[in-house]
């Protein structure tokens, strides 16, 4: 069995998988405020499961990992730095532990699931903007670190960061409402607009072949489509081809499977 742990913005999954990567058992709760009621929250439902051997532990964390160091340097839009993540799991998890960067393991997931595309970057849009760049079913080691929603670009006369004015959270600010509830075409059209005008740097620099959208904001896609196609249309030069866009396949546990895959990849399977 495996151990897969998805610590979101608003809620964590804690999931077992058996060898061939299906769910056996899976307890939510809501993401603490506190970094040391999360480490205990975490401790108590990885407790409950009935599974007390893993073959490997891997944590999808929000946020910037110096993975040498087991160190959450930055933790998504939680105002916690330099958090001993890795030592304070180990506490509880005594099998071999991996943790990594929350969309990054979504794009790996996801990119099983489009095995026809070597290179696949997944966009993850929700409370913030977080970037996955996948090659060959593998983690691209040299974007190791990269964060596209922290791309600043020009908005209304001012650089600010991508995710500053096209995340959910952004959104949601601007229009006063969630995006699930967002009707009108025209705020639609803006949305892709504000959302075309980072991936379309993305694309120029990564070079993807196929693009999976997640997020909030990314599985609204189908109301947004034709929008995003048009303003990409407009950015396409012949450098570069705009990709094939779709949606995430398992949007609210591609982490957990992502967890399942990369510990998979480094510890392998029980013999």
């Amino acid at each position: 069995m495996y151990l897969g742990v998805d610590v979101g913005g608003t809620k964590t999954l804690v999931a077992s998988l058996d060898n061939d990567g299906l769910i056996q058992e899976c307890r939510k709760f809501a993401t603490p405020k506190v970094y040391n009621k999360l480490i205990d929250e975490l401790a108590d439902n990885v407790a409950k499961l009935s599974t007390k051997e893993f073959i490997a532990a891997c944590f999808g964390l929000p946020g910037k990992i110096d993975k040498a160091r087991g160190i959450v340097i930055a933790f998504g839009s939680e105002p916690w730095k330099n958090v001993p993540v890795q030592k304070d799991i180990q506490r509880f998890i005594h099998s071999p532990l991996v943790i990594e960067n929350d969309a990054k393991l979504a794009g790996l997931s996801e990119s099983m699931l489009v095995k026809e595309y070597r290179k696949v970057l997944y966009v993850t849009i929700s409370t913030g903007i977080g970037t996955g760049f996948i090659v060959d079913q593998k983690i691209d080691p040299t974007m190791d670190n990269a964060e596209g929603g922290h791309m600043l670009l020009e908005h209304k006369g001012k650089m600010m960061t991508w995710q500053d004015f096209a995340s959910g959270r952004a959104f949601a600010k601007r229009f006063g409402r969630r995006v699930s509830e967002i009707t009108d075409m025209h705020s639609w059209q803006i949305i892709a607009h504000d959302i075309a005008v980072g991936l379309i740097d993305l694309i120029a620099v990564m070079q993807p072949e196929v693009i999976v959208f997640g997020g909030s904001v990314g599985a609204q896609y189908g109301k947004f489509k034709k929008y995003l196609d048009e303003f990409l249309k407009e950015y396409e030069n012949p450098m570069f081809n705009v990709p094939v866009i779709k949606e995430a396949a398992r949007p609210e546990l591609a982490v957990i499977y992502g967890c399942y895959d990369l510990a998979k990849q480094i510890y392998g399977t029980a013999t």
